[in-house]
């Protein structure tokens, strides 16, 4: 535990000399060279340092996978041309490829049963599903209306609001002690309606923003999402168990796979993320917590119990960015439609692992608390 802190606290201090840095050169006008590489040696040596040292406490591991997250979008941001491909080969082209061993690995951890949860909580299941595919969609067309983005900027913001659930989704409700049926029931039954739902959305949100062909975007969708989880359904029924060393590496593999995602689109669309960043974050930060706070409340109104709630606040509130990310490269606006996906992602993450954190240490009022050990 002590070498963690040490760590963290060396972490600290390499990013305050990194923001220094940074500062410096944006009030002096230098762009010299040597105050790039300090600036860049000291920023991503600090978040690498903090995703390490975060290891080391319980109420921060889960910020972990963030803070990796955060080193790649550094990384991207100050050295562009070591993301975008090597030669004539884009790595824009393994995106799509990526995605699917994510989408493989999430359907790994479900079961035919995860569907029947409709029958069994059928009024919490509509609840959350229309709380997602209306609240989040709409919220999203607001706000990017408001905020008067470029169009494909625009666009985007409603890809995020139109994917369905977020697949961390099922990890922070365990965290926060929710109802883990029901999320995963809510992620299993909103990706299932995907195909249909979220091109639809987007044609009815997006369409005065960028054209979107509605049958192609239904066919993206089963390409990306459909066919890898049918495939790992499949692989449950008849060799679930059988190979626990790919079993343990799906985790990892889908760490690595939207860390290098996230890298390349931020890459790729650095010119525009610097030019929009600021107000891009504060958009979809808004857009991220308004879908908590919608979900929680709407949940309430309907006399559901704290944990349900919990639940559909998470699900409604945590997009899949990265379905939307797949998307936005199969319609060729990876770099502009594909940036909010890349903005909302690392913003949800530390917005849901801080909730969930925090609903951790306080037991749901319809829960019981455990009787103090003597």
């Amino acid at each position: 535990m002590r070498a963690y802190k040490i760590a963290l606290i060396i972490a600290l201090s390499l990013l305050a000399i990194g923001l220094f840095f940074v500062l410096l050169q944006l009030v002096t006008g230098s762009s010299e060279m040597t105050w790039l590489w300090l600036s860049s040696f000291y920023l991503i040596a600090g978040f690498v340092l903090l995703a390490i040292s975060f290891q080391g406490f319980q109420k921060l591991k889960n910020l972990s996978y963030t803070m990796w997250i955060f080193t790649a979008v550094t990384f991207s941001l100050f050295y562009p041309q070591y993301l975008t491909g090597i030669g004539t080969f884009s790595f824009k082209s393994l995106i799509i490829p990526l995605l699917q061993i994510m989408m493989f690995g999430v359907g790994t951890t479900m079961g035919l049963s995860d569907f029947a949860g409709v029958i069994r909580m059928p009024k919490a299941v509509f609840i959350g599903l229309a709380g997602h595919f209306i609240f989040m969609p709409l919220i999203g067309y607001t706000i990017a209306h408001t905020f008067g983005f470029a169009p494909e900027i625009a666009a985007g913001i409603i890809l995020v609001g139109s994917v369905p659930c977020g697949l961390a989704s099922n990890v922070l409700s365990y965290l926060a002690n929710a109802n883990v049926a029901l999320s995963v029931t809510l992620t299993a039954v909103g990706t299932l309606l995907a195909p249909v739902i979220t091109p639809m959305l987007m044609q009815l949100l997006a369409g005065e923003y960028i054209p979107i062909d509605f049958f192609a975007m239904m066919w993206d969708i089963t390409q990306i999402v459909i066919l890898p989880m049918t495939a790992s359904l499949l692989y449950n029924h008849f060799l679930g168990g059988k190979f626990e060393w790919l079993d343990k590496a799906m985790p990892v593999v889908s760490i690595v796979s939207i860390v290098t995602i996230i890298a390349v689109i931020t890459a790729a669309g650095r010119e525009s993320l610097l030019t929009v960043g600021p107000l891009l974050m504060v958009a979809c930060f808004i857009h991220n917590i308004t879908g908590y706070i919608l979900g929680y409340t709407v949940c309430k109104a309907f006399k559901m119990n704290e944990k349900t709630c919990r639940t559909i606040a998470l699900e409604v509130g945590l997009q899949n960015t990265s379905l939307a990310t797949g998307l936005a490269l199969k319609m060729g606006k990876v770099a502009t439609v594909g940036l909010a996906p890349a903005v909302f992602s690392p913003i949800m993450n530390i917005s849901g692992s801080t909730l969930a954190t925090w609903w951790q240490s306080k037991p749901a009022k319809d829960q019981p608390v455990p009787l103090l050990q003597h």
